[in-house]
This record gives C-alpha cells, structure tokens and sequence, in this order.
C-alpha cells in the first residue's frame, strides 16, 4: 500500500501541477515507484497512452516526472470543454457523453466508485501517489459534490498541503481565507502551505509567513521562486505563452483558436535557440511567420466560423499566396479542407460549414472517438525538406475522418496499420494529419526548419538536439529549484504519518 500527500491550490494556476511534477521526480531519485494522481481534469490537452487510453496531459507531464509509463488510472475523469456550459465526459479514458455543467454537478456522485477504483490500483502497485487538486477547495458552493478537492481527501484520507501563489499579489490572504472557509476536519487536513512564483528578496516575505502560520497554526513548507524558461508542458502556462514575443530569426505562427487544444505539441519549439512561437490572429503577426500551424480544436466548426467571422481565414490565404508553409494538425487538418459536416451533432448544432479549401479534402465527424497512439512512414515530401521516408510517431484523438476528393491530393504518411493518415497538396507546402506530436519527431522538425533557415541565408541547427532528453533534464531542473526551497524533511514527515488505505 502506498503513502500519499495531496497539492491544493488557493486557486487555478497557482502552480500545483509543476509542484506535483517536481515532487514526483524527487521522490522517484530518492528510491521510490511514484504515481501522480488526480481525479479530476478539466483541459483541452490530453494525451492517448498506449493502450489506446485519453488522459490530461498533465498526470502524462507528471508521470514523465515520476519515470513511469502514464496510465488512465491517473487521471480517471477528463472534462473537455465543449462550449461555455458544458464537457465532454472521459471517463476510464474514454468518452462517456457530453454534459452541461449544471447536469454533470447533479450526477456526481456515480462518478466516486470509479475514481476509488483507479486510486486503488495505483495504491497497490506504486510506494507513493502524489494526489493534485483542482482550482480551489474554498469554493463552499461546490462543496456539496466535490470529488477532487477535500472530497477526495477524504475519499483516499490523505493529508493536504496548500500552494498560494505570491506573483498573483494577497497571497497571505488567499491562504488564510482558504483555511478559514473550511470546515473544522478539512482545516486539520492541511499539514502546511508553500508559496510559490516567489521574485526578489526573500527576507521581505519571511516576517509575513511567520505571521501566517501564528494565525493558522500550521507549517511553511517553502518558499519557491519563479523558475524561468522551464520548457515543461504545463495548463497553466498557456496563458502566458499566448502572448509571448521574442525577436529570433524564425517565427513559427500557431493560429490562437477558441477552443485550441493540445497546446502541447509546440512545446518543443522553445528548445530551438533560433525559433520564435507565437500565437496569431492579427494580419501582420501572421504574414510575418515562417511557419503557420493551425493547432488542433474541441469544437472545430465554432472554430472555423470564428476564423471566418474575424477574417482570419483572409489573412492566412494571404499567407498561402506567399508560398509559405502550412501545417494542420488534427482539427487544424480538418480546417485546412473543403467542408466539415457533423450530422449526429457531435460537437456542434451546425450540420456542415465551408472550410478553408486550401486541401481538397473533406470530413464528416463520428460519435466514435478515434484514440491511438501509432507509427508512420512519411510517403511523400513535405515542403521540399527531404522529409520523405521518414519514420515518426505520435497519436491520434479525433471525432471525424477526412477523406481527400482529388487526385492532386498526395498522401502525407502510411501508420503502422497500413492506414493514410494525412495529405499534402501539389505544391508540397500545405499539409494536413491528425497526428499530434508531429514536431515532437526530431528527424521531422528538423528537416522543416532547416529548409526554413536554407532560405532565409541562416545556418542549420539542432542536429544534436533531442527532445524526449530535452524534458528530462528540464525535469531535473525542475526538481533541484523545487528540493532547494522546499523542507523535504517535513514533505517525508508528512509521507510517513499518512494513512495507509487499503480500498
């Protein structure tokens, strides 16, 4: 049976999920089979383990932490937002139906055996789980049917230790107040408390932390400073990096859709020293870009007419007519076609909407979700770079099929089930997949912007660069900044008086 520890947050983005990370690693180094846990994940990046399986990309960041192969029971319930009011429910990995938000808080409480049920298996296979939160567990109007907050603490009987994040401003307050707004059991649940994102001089901060934990009575287990340029996927940085600028040589564009999804397969551009992401919507930031991608979406059709409704889609033909490259991934591939139907109302009210036209292609959304995680060869050259014959990975989470209509539609690559998956038009500079992780491929991403710096008079770059070695030394890097602020003694402390829950 494992000992536990569980990260709150006095709020959203507060940094619970890079804390669960790091502590994963650290404990992983100290000798321990660590498993992150959260019951609950509300987000648009997800991933597909292999057997087939969607969960939030962050128990996957977390488990890369932890060194151990991501798996469903990690994360038991996704919600992926659908529109403004309501999800579509993952359940044990895969889709269960799509709820509004009144009509899933109603029904909750069917939800627990699965959750007793993923936790428990991590309980009897792994020495420690290390549990994340959601949002706040001082939202007292949701209390009632909480299942990821001190909801789940009971459930599992782990003990607590709450994050507050100081960048944001009042975090004395946001600690206190939480601790205050919860029940006399729930408050003897909270062991101690990190403030995190801390910048400059720590000993203006420290008199109010001893003041804190006089009134509160509990513990600062650390405070951690802001750690700069972590290249780590992480939900709560989307944020920030949507409007990030940096002035290199390459700029790849990302097409900032309402309802984009898996963000996370562009995190890799930030460990190129000469590349620029940055997502766009105005008609100057997108002729500027070297490279457009149109990001995968959870409601694509919404998306498309957004692109149509704010012009965008005349600004990316304009980019077309440059001779620049495009890539689609996913819905983005969707988008880049002819015609998007979706008859079962699947994600839309809308039956079917005109696409970009840029790939004579078309797609009819299914009720079956396709999830996968597959092998391919690249059958044809993408944008002149010499990417054919390659052989890259990458997985697959989407709703429609897209199937080409005309014979200037080249394929784009053969997975390992003898399927097509992808096209490229006759130009060789649009391309379309619905492989996600595509640039996660070096070989690939390499190849892209080589051709890019050939014609632009820049030297090649990143031949040695990997990135799966990449984000493992950020992960190490992680973990030291985090074991140099925080008291790991207490941390163990608190792992060794935990409860040990036999389910």
């Amino acid at each position: 049976m494992a000992k536990k520890i569980m990260f709150q947050g006095t709020g959203s983005t507060v940094g619970k999920s890079l804390l669960v990370a790091a502590l994963c690693r650290i404990l992983n180094d100290e000798g321990y089979k660590v498993a992150p846990f959260k019951s609950q994940n509300m987000a648009l990046n997800s991933f597909i383990t292999k057997d087939g399986k969607e969960m939030g990309r962050a128990q996957v960041v977390q488990a890369e932490a932890a060194r151990v192969e991501p798996d469903v029971s990690m994360n038991p319930i996704l919600l992926k937002p659908t529109s403004y009011v309501g999800s579509q429910i993952i359940l044990n990995g895969q889709v269960y139906k799509n709820m509004k938000a009144s009509e899933y808080f109603t029904q909750k409480d069917f939800l627990i055996p699965h959750i007793q049920r993923a936790y428990n298996e991590l309980n009897q296979n792994y020495d420690v789980i290390v549990i994340e939160g959601a949002g706040s567990p001082a939202e007292i109007n949701l209390r009632s049917r909480d299942i990821v907050n001190m909801g789940l603490a009971e459930i599992v009987d782990t003990d607590v230790i709450l994050i507050g994040d100081v960048d944001k401003g009042g975090v004395f307050a946001s600690i206190y107040g939480t601790y205050m707004l919860l029940s006399e059991s729930e408050q003897k649940r909270i062991k101690g408390f990190v403030i995190n994102k801390f910048r400059g001089d720590v000993s203006l901060l420290i008199p109010g932390v001893k003041m804190l934990e006089e009134k509160i009575g509990i513990p600062c287990v650390g405070v951690v400073p802001f750690i700069e340029n972590l290249k780590i996927d992480d939900e709560d940085s989307v944020s920030e990096r949507l409007f990030q600028r940096t002035d290199k040589p390459i700029k790849v564009g990302v097409v900032r859709l309402p309802y984009m999804s898996n963000f996370s397969d562009f995190t890799v551009f930030d460990m190129e020293s000469d590349v620029s992401l940055e997502y766009v919507t105005a008609e100057e930031e997108i002729e500027a870009c070297d490279l457009l991608i149109i990001p995968g979406s959870k409601n694509t059709i919404f998306d498309m007419k957004y692109l149509i409704k704010n012009k965008i889609n005349q600004s990316i033909y304009r980019f077309h007519k440059m001779g620049k490259p495009i890539v689609g991934i996913c819905g983005g591939f969707q988008i880049l076609g002819n015609s998007i139907s979706d008859p079962e109302g699947v994600e839309s009210v809308d039956q079917t909407v005109n696409g970009l036209g840029l790939l004579n292609v078309e797609t009819v959304m299914a009720a079956e979700k396709t999830t996968v995680q597959s092998e391919a060869i690249l059958i044809n050259d993408y944008y002149h770079a010499g990417t054919k014959d390659m052989k890259v990975g990458g997985y697959e989470i989407h709703m429609g099929q897209t199937t080409p209509l005309g014979d200037e539609i080249q394929s784009f690559a053969l997975n390992s089930k003898g399927q097509i998956d992808g096209c490229i038009d006759a130009s060789g500079k649009v391309m379309g997949t619905y492989f996600h992780g595509i640039f996660d491929n070096d070989n690939f991403r390499k190849a892209v912007l080589d051709k890019i710096r050939a014609e632009k008079g820049l030297e090649n770059g990143g031949a040695d660069v990997s990135f799966e070695a990449l984000k493992d030394r950020e992960y190490d890097r992680l973990a030291s900044h985090v074991k140099e602020h925080v008291d790991m003694t207490l941390i163990n402390q608190f792992l060794n008086e935990s409860r040990i829950l036999d389910c």
